[in-house]
C-alpha cells in the first residue's frame, strides 16, 4: 500500500512540473515580458546567429524588436552566438538603485538535438571576400527554458542626463525578453541563400590581418581619409571609444563566444566608469578572422560612442538608427582598407569597389537598409 501512495505521489509530482511550463508564441511573450519573468515557457520560432544577434524571433510580432535573446547556461560551452556583442551595465560607482534579480537556476540538456542545434547555429558560411558573421543556417526549433522579461529595455538617463538604469538583454541590451536554454527538440535547419551575391564575391580573397592590436588597426584605418573630413572623424570616434591603452574608462574588451548568461547577471556590474556606465564587449575570434576583427572593432566602437555621447536623440533611443550608423562606420573601416567586398548575413551586399563611385552612396544606404529590413525582427520607431 505505501509503495502504491509512493507511486502515486511520485506521478503527482511528475504532472505538476511538466503544468509548470507555460506554452506562448514569441508575440504573446513580447507583448508583456515581464508577465513571463521567471516563468518556464516553451515557445517555437526561427533562431539565427548573426553578427551581433542570437535570438528567436518572428516578424509578425509588430514590435520595434520582435525577438527573444537566446542564452545558454553559464558554463555551457556551447559553439553558436553572435560573433560580436556589447553589454551595458551601470557602474559599480553608479549611485542609482539597481536591485539584482533573483532567478532560479537552469540546467541544459546537451542532448543529440541541442548538439544538433549548436552544430547548425555555429557552421559558418564560407564564400569569397569578407561575409561579417555569416551563418549557413538558421533553425526551426522548439525551445524550453526560463523566461528573463523587462518592462523596457536600453540605458536611460535621469534628468540631470546621468546614466540611471540599464535594463534589458542581449546587445546593447535592446531586447525586453531573454530565454535561457533548458532543452531543444523538432530541430529543422534552413540554409540561408547566399546566392545572389556569390558571383560577385567569388573572386575576392578573404584578407588577412597584419596581427597586432586591432583597436590600433581601427584607428589607422580613420587616416586613409582627409582628417577634416566626416569619414576620419566617424572611423576616429569609433576607435577612440575604447580609449587609450591602460586607460580605465569603463569599457572592457574580451574574446570569446558570447552565449552564455554573463557571470555578473544584473543591471549593475563589479567596476566603475567615469560616467557610472559599463561596456562589457565579447569578440569570437573563431568567427572574426583576419581583418573582420578590425571591421568588428570598428562596428562595436560606434554602438559605444552613440550611447555614451550621442549624436541626435534617435541615435540614443532607436535601436534602428544605432545599427544602422554602425554598419556605416564598418563600411567606411573596410574602404580604408582598400577592401573590394563586404557581405553581412543573409547574402546582403554593403560594399562594392566595383560600384561607379557616383552610386557608391546610394548603394551602401540601400544595401544596409535592405539587410536591416531583411533580418526579420528590427524595424524603425514609429
Amino acid at each position: 500500500m505505501s509503495r502504491y501512495l509512493a507511486l502515486l505521489f511520485c506521478f503527482a509530482m511528475t504532472g505538476s512540473l511538466v503544468a509548470q511550463v507555460a506554452d506562448a508564441s514569441i508575440c504573446e511573450i513580447l507583448a508583456n515580458p515581464q508577465s513571463f519573468d521567471g516563468k518556464i515557457v516553451r515557445v517555437k520560432g526561427t533562431v539565427s546567429a548573426g553578427f551581433d544577434e542570437f535570438a528567436i524571433q518572428d516578424a509578425t510580432c509588430n514590435q520595434l524588436i520582435s525577438a527573444i535573446w537566446l542564452a545558454y547556461p553559464e558554463g555551457t560551452k556551447g559553439k553558436a552566438g553572435p560573433a560580436a556583442f556589447v553589454q551595458l551595465q551601470l557602474g559599480r560607482n553608479n549611485n542609482a538603485a539597481a536591485p539584482s534579480p533573483n532567478r532560479s537556476s537552469v540546467k541544459l540538456d546537451k542532448n543529440k538535438d541541442f548538439k544538433q542545434f549548436d552544430s547548425l547555429l555555429s557552421t559558418t558560411y564560407k564564400a569569397g571576400g569578407m561575409c561579417l558573421g555569416c551563418i549557413r543556417y538558421t533553425v526551426t526549433a522548439t525551445l524550453v527554458g526560463r523566461l528573463d522579461g523587462v518592462k523596457e529595455a536600453g540605458v536611460v538617463r535621469d534628468g540631470s542626463g546621468k546614466f540611471a538604469s540599464a535594463n534589458g538583454y542581449g546587445n546593447l541590451n535592446l531586447y525586453r525578453a531573454r530565454l535561457v536554454l533548458q532543452t531543444v527538440s523538432d530541430v529543422s535547419a534552413h540554409e540561408v541563400d547566399y546566392s545572389k551575391v556569390s558571383s560577385v564575391t567569388k573572386d575576392d580573397s578573404a584578407r588577412e590581418s597584419s596581427g597586432g592590436d586591432p583597436v590600433a588597426a581601427a584607428h589607422q584605418a580613420a587616416h586613409a581619409f582627409n582628417p577634416d573630413s566626416q569619414a576620419a572623424k566617424q572611423v576616429e570616434r569609433a576607435a577612440a571609444a575604447y580609449g587609450k591603452e591602460g586607460e580605465d574608462n569603463g569599457v572592457e574588451v574580451a574574446f570569446g563566444t558570447p552565449n552564455e548568461v554573463p557571470k555578473i547577471d544584473s543591471p549593475k556590474g563589479d567596476k566603475n566608469s567615469p560616467d557610472g556606465l559599463l561596456f562589457n564587449c565579447t569578440f569570437d575570434m573563431d568567427r572574426l578572422k583576419g581583418d573582420a576583427l578590425t571591421r568588428a572593432i570598428s562596428h562595436v566602437g560606434t554602438h559605444i560612442a552613440d550611447v555614451r555621447d550621442p549624436q541626435s536623440h534617435a541615435a540614443e533611443a532607436d535601436a534602428y538608427q544605432l545599427e544602422y550608423q554602425a554598419w556605416q562606420t564598418t563600411v567606411l573601416s573596410a574602404v580604408a582598407s582598400q577592401q573590394k567586398t563586404l557581405t553581412l548575413p543573409g547574402g546582403v551586399l554593403i560594399w562594392n569597389a566595383a560600384w561607379p563611385a557616383a552610386d557608391r552612396s546610394k548603394m551602401v544606404d540601400g544595401g544596409i537598409v535592405n539587410f536591416l529590413r531583411d533580418s526579420g525582427f528590427l524595424r524603425k520607431s514609429p
